[in-house]
């Protein structure tokens, strides 16, 4: 039987929906994450406000090691497997995922997931501030146990994850020359990329990897405020989506991208926000597509890296 292949996004009353169903197990996820100098605890506000039967999803926990001590890596198919089980998830459920951003954190969950072969998984556009907005019900009570499922370990699908050796390489390449080689978006802030600004990580170098392309992931997103004046964000249509990659790259390059003549490598500070570029390209329709893990904390922490200002 072919897997069941879910919207990638959901509005809030769609997921309600889904919640309310009797035809398929859905499991809520709160991936919700903080820049380490944050004074806001993911966990904590979970547990004080989340979408009715949610469980939450530590992206810092289901991970793998790094050399670099490295945040939220691409975790192997074991540990993906073990955490599906903790959470109730089997490989049936329609996994619903959401954070408290709006949008943030929870596209770099979903491409955990699809990057698993798991297809029966979303993310809810505006997160929890735009369920509250819709005034549907939330809870603050203990979580609930999830209920005990079996996962077996899935294949990682090809191309999803670049390694720096991979990067390093491509970088050697001029895309507008080379055009086998792979487009890298960097989905940072502008000032950052070009150095102008300094990385929100002590003694880290701020600009970018050769021949990558800034396209800072907020470009795809719009600012909302709940009745009570809370910021949140939520995609832009796609047509403003497919614009903004336009003005990053030019036309050309944007139609190889959208032909799928152009692969593409989206990148960030710690492989998070390169989830919303990775997602946004994927209501594009964009094929070819894959995401740097370690991306520019692991690049510029490296000595031999060649660092572009």
């Amino acid at each position: 039987m072919s897997p069941i292949v879910a919207p990638l996004l959901l509005s809030p009353r769609q997921a309600n929906d889904y919640l309310k169903s009797k035809e398929a197990y859905v499991t809520f996820l709160d991936a919700s994450w903080f820049m380490p100098n944050s004074p806001r605890n993911a966990k904590q506000e979970f547990l004080g406000k989340r979408i009715p039967g949610s469980q939450f999803l530590d992206l810092d926990e289901v991970a793998s090691p790094s050399e670099l001590g490295l945040k939220h890596m691409m975790p192997d198919n074991h540990t993906f497997a073990r955490a599906c089980e903790n959470l109730g998830i089997s490989p049936a459920t329609h996994v619903v995922i959401y954070d408290t951003h709006g949008v943030f954190s929870a596209p770099r969950a979903l491409f955990m997931f699809r990057a698993f072969g798991h297809t029966n998984s979303s993310v809810l556009n505006g997160g929890l501030p735009a369920w509250v907005n819709e005034q549907l019900p939330v809870e603050s009570s203990m979580p609930s146990e999830p209920r005990p499922t079996t996962y077996s370990a899935p294949d990682l699908k090809e191309q999803a994850i670049r390694s720096y050796d991979q990067i390093v390489a491509n970088s050697q390449h001029d895309p507008s020359t080379n055009l086998q080689s792979e487009l890298v978006l960097d989905a940072r802030p502008k000032g950052r990329f070009t150095g102008t600004d300094p990385e929100p990580r002590p003694g880290l170098s701020s600009g970018h990897i050769p021949h990558s392309v800034s396209l800072t992931f907020n470009l795809f997103l719009q600012k909302n405020k709940t009745t009570d004046g809370q910021e949140y964000t939520t995609f832009l249509p796609v047509d403003d989506i497919r614009r903004a990659v336009v003005n990053a790259v030019g036309p050309e390059e944007a139609e190889r991208i959208f032909l799928g003549e152009r692969p593409v490598v989206t990148s960030c500070g710690s492989g998070m926000t390169a989830g919303v570029l990775w997602l946004g390209l994927q209501l594009l329709g964009v094929k070819q597509l894959g995401l740097y893990d370690e991306s520019w904390t692991g690049y510029a922490m490296r000595p031999s890296s060649q660092i572009q200002k």
